[in-house]
């Protein structure tokens, strides 16, 4: 039995497994290959973790938050299967504590190595360093500027450096994971393929002689994954790194392989899915264009973008949709589509260049 969603084509993509494996407890789904769900403390409820035949142990794509419920499933683990089959590497596809959190941990308890691409681990040490840290002013006002009321500012300084809460400390040396190398991993050979927008350098893993590919957060088949501006880096165009990135894997990797996602099923129709992220990338760029005939703020354009209302109170949720349209607005801004102004209160107006000057 399979779950089809259709798409904008009329190409469906389709599920190939109809239940989902009890988290904790692994579930083959190609030969060498074990899906293993572990929950989230987030909407998102779980993220999905592969196991790797390799040699006489496993290679671990992907690792879980770090907290205590994600330990005690790791545990039992490691003292059972994983004992008979022990880790051999621990592979991460990028920085976020889904996928990284567990990596010091599991690496310390193993004896293992983290393989991370350059500016994944460099990031993610980064912004662990944030933890236990009070929110620069340059980080506030970069959310004021976006129409951030006092009440917005004060929750995000309260969870400032919370990032840090949802990561075992990394280890102090990794491997690095460059794009094109091929991994050696059980006698298969995976590729990595680096993609950026969602992150600095995520690294996809495709194994061309079993048509598997690992996407982790870059081609997700139910929900379109964040691509934001971030503080540190307020004038970036990820939106552009994304869209080239999914030009970039829909080229190199072909339509044939069964994709293993970092959330929701495992699925078949990558370039569907593909393009259907693209066209979603273009409407909501579409959907500013035609909205800015007046100034407005970052915060004024939510109802442009997003289905669901963004309260302010809901501080993960402002947080992010702040950032994925900032990704939008910048994206229009550097090819001169929109402008900007800066009022007395140092909050950003845009609006479409057509009749205007840039400022």
């Amino acid at each position: 039995m399979t779950d089809d969603t259709p798409t904008r084509a009329g190409a469906p993509i389709s599920y190939p497994f109809a239940t989902l494996p009890t988290p904790g407890v692994p579930e083959p789904i190609a030969p060498g290959v074990q899906w293993l769900r572990l929950p989230l403390p987030v909407s998102l409820g779980a993220i999905n973790v592969w196991l790797l035949a390799d040699g006489a142990g496993t290679a671990l794509v992907d690792t879980g938050i770090h907290d205590d419920q994600t330990i005690a499933l790791w545990r039992p683990l490691l003292e059972g299967r994983l004992r008979e089959a022990p880790l051999t590497r621990v592979i991460a596809t990028h920085l976020h504590p889904d996928h990284v959190g567990m990596a010091g941990w599991l690496t310390r308890q193993t004896g293992t190595r983290l393989w991370m691409t350059r500016l994944e681990y460099l990031q993610c040490r980064l912004l662990v360093s944030d933890s236990g840290c009070p929110a620069p002013e340059e980080t506030l006002r970069f959310y004021r500027r976006a129409g951030w009321d006092g009440q917005a500012l004060e929750r995000y300084r309260q969870r400032f450096g919370s990032f840090g809460r949802m990561i075992s400390p990394l280890p102090d040396s990794y491997r690095r994971l460059r794009d094109g190398e091929r991994l050696d991993i059980g006698g298969h050979y995976w590729e990595v393929v680096v993609g950026a927008g969602h992150s600095p350098e995520h690294a996809c893993l495709y194994d061309a002689g079993r048509k598997l590919l690992i996407s982790g957060d870059q081609v997700l088949p139910r929900i379109s994954s964040n691509v934001s501006v971030q503080p540190f880096e307020p004038d970036a165009d990820p939106m552009a790194d994304w869209l080239e990135s999914l030009a970039t894997l829909r080229r190199r990797v072909p339509d044939d392989v069964l994709v293993l996602p970092s959330h929701n099923k495992p699925f078949r129709g990558l370039h569907a899915r593909i393009e259907q992220l693209q066209a979603d990338a273009h409407g909501a760029l579409d959907r500013l264009r035609a909205g800015l005939d007046e100034p407005r703020r970052v915060i004024d354009l939510f109802t442009l973008l997003f289905s669901a209302a963004v309260r302010n109170d809901d501080a993960t949720r402002f947080t992010l949709a702040t950032g994925e349209t900032l990704a939008c607005l910048n994206h229009l801004l550097l090819r001169d589509e929109v402008s900007v102004s800066l009022d007395e209160q140092g909050v950003a107006w845009y609006r479409s260049s057509k009749g205007s000057t840039s400022h």
